[in-house]
């Protein structure tokens, strides 16, 4: 029961989190590499929003979502833990593969493609152009690989507590 109350509770939060970076073209800017490959370019070109553009490396991000949710769970996870590897990452492993399920089907694919928060000015007549998922099912298949090595440290931390 608390694994189910920490999971569904952690999708809200993760949802909040979104709905609240989102809203404005300089907020949006964060997640640029999110947009389908159009809106980016159509931002990269814009002269007010172009020079603003902060390409990171993919793989600082990566790492940087690993610690994030390797912590998260962690913390989460400490509170329902088990004797043993095996359930500790089992555990883990589903409460983050839930949440990045929530997160490509709920948020990307549901609220993300249709909301006009995420909208740049100037493109909001076309929505159209917001409709590809490439870059949100990309995200989803790094989480699944995220999440399977966070489960894989927090289990070992776990199963040594």
């Amino acid at each position: 029961m608390l694994f189910m109350m920490e999971t569904i509770c952690l999708c809200l939060v993760f949802w909040g989190i979104c709905y609240l970076g989102t809203g404005t073209d300089e907020k949006n800017l964060k997640s640029l590499s999110a947009y389908p490959d159009k809106i980016q370019r159509q931002v990269m070109a814009d002269p007010r929003l172009g020079p603003q553009v902060k390409i990171a490396s993919p793989w600082v991000g990566f790492f940087a979502n690993l610690l994030l949710y390797t912590v998260l769970l962690l913390i989460l996870c400490f509170f329902v833990r088990e004797d043993g590897f095996g359930p500790n990452f089992r555990t883990v492993l589903v409460m983050g593969e839930i949440l990045n399920a929530f997160d490509f089907l709920v948020i990307d694919l549901l609220w993300w493609r249709h909301t006009r928060r995420v909208r740049f000015s100037g493109t909001e007549a076309q929505p159209e152009l917001y409709s590809d998922p490439k870059h949100h099912l990309i995200s989803f298949m790094k989480g699944i690989l995220m999440f399977f090595l966070a489960a894989v440290i927090d289990g070992l931390i776990l199963s040594l507590l």
